[in-house]
């Protein structure tokens, strides 16, 4: 089997986790994938298999696309619903403005929402793969140690708000389109700092990872039951197929 498994990815499994299910379900030696997903998040993760994992390099640097949900007034050490609590903070913010109570200026979650969209300057969180001197920021921050990192430029190509809840701690959900290298619980925390109330990312499901669509990802369960019956191939897409397709958007053909 060569080619491409669009997963919409199950909360709780690591892409690794799903990468060795489908190599077992397969038989296939060679299976990759691009663009890791954290554990708790959902959604799109491209799954290559055989020959076509050579062609992961092609599929790393495109935009992606999130549903994100972000509780205020609790912020965590990982910045995200996996993490230790380490500040729980009122906030009861106006439905119009989402304006915590106490803050001097305008909270309005739309004019943040506009404050964060371009290119801007984002600062990897501790809680990540980058590298500092040879070491994974992650595994610094597990023993306690935190290092000084340079932002880095990025861009959210848009961010719409889809729903608020209100509540002790009022949930947020929005969509956001941003490039490679983006992290949206940094991107949570930010905006919750500048409400004045913190933050952290509770819910993540990635939409689109170029130029994938969560409306082609095949749920785990669907995937094992065609691996039993056989018809596993019927779900691989050709890597050449999504190739060619990229390069005729790119030329306008």
């Amino acid at each position: 089997m060569n080619g491409i498994i669009i997963v919409n990815k199950p909360a709780d499994w690591t892409s690794f986790d799903v990468v060795a299910k489908i190599r077992a379900l397969s038989k296939v030696k060679k299976v990759g994938h691009s663009g890791t997903l954290d554990p708790m998040a959902t959604g799109v993760l491209p799954v290559f298999l055989g020959r076509a994992t050579k062609s992961i390099q092609y599929f790393m640097g495109g935009n992606k696309g999130y549903i994100a949900e972000m509780t205020l007034g609790i912020r965590t050490d990982t910045l995200d619903a996996a993490g230790k609590e380490m500040s729980n903070d009122k906030c009861r913010p106006r439905p119009e403005g989402l304006r915590p109570e106490g803050m001097s200026n305008d909270g309005s979650i739309i004019k943040l929402f506009e404050k964060f969209t371009g290119e801007i300057e984002q600062t990897p969180p501790m809680y990540s793969a980058v590298k500092i001197k040879g070491q994974r920021l992650y595994k610094l921050a597990r023993k306690g140690i935190t290092v000084k990192r340079e932002p880095r430029k990025i861009t959210i190509h848009s961010i719409k708000l889809l729903n608020f809840e209100e509540g002790k701690h009022p949930k947020v959900t929005f969509e956001v389109y941003c490039s490679k290298g983006t992290y949206v619980r940094q991107l949570v925390s930010d905006i919750g700092d500048d409400l004045g109330c913190g933050a952290h990312l509770s819910k993540l499901m990635r939409i689109y990872a170029q130029p994938f669509h969560i409306t082609q990802a095949v749920n785990m369960e669907t995937i094992i039951t065609l691996a039993k019956i056989g018809r596993l191939e019927s779900i691989i897409v050709p890597v050449e197929e999504i190739l060619s397709g990229q390069e005729a958007s790119q030329t306008g053909n």
